[in-house]
């Protein structure tokens, strides 16, 4: 979901759990991906200490929608839906 400026917000656990089981590893592909799209997609880059669901993390945020378990290549794929229709899921990612 775009916040009011078209940024879509992506918000990346930075707490020790989920920074340990791959956040630090999708950081780095949000980054790459940010580079090879150019200006092509706006996106705003959050971090936060806890979202207190340590035991499914890796957590990641997209448009206002919580993944768990994230690994790099997912993150790849969530970034690639930005800016495309997205299908509303139930459950985790």
């Amino acid at each position: 979901m775009p916040s009011d400026d078209g940024a879509v917000e992506v918000v990346i656990c930075l707490g020790s759990s989920c920074f340990a089981r791959g956040n630090s590893e999708n950081l780095a592909t949000l980054n790459q991906f940010a580079q090879n799209r150019g200006g092509n997609i706006s996106l705003r880059l959050t971090g936060r200490l806890c979202q207190d669901q340590c035991k499914e993390g890796p957590n990641v945020m997209v448009g206002g929608e919580i993944y768990h378990n994230v690994t790099p290549a997912r993150m790849r794929e969530l970034l690639q839906q930005i800016g495309k229709p997205m299908k509303v899921q139930h459950g985790t990612a």
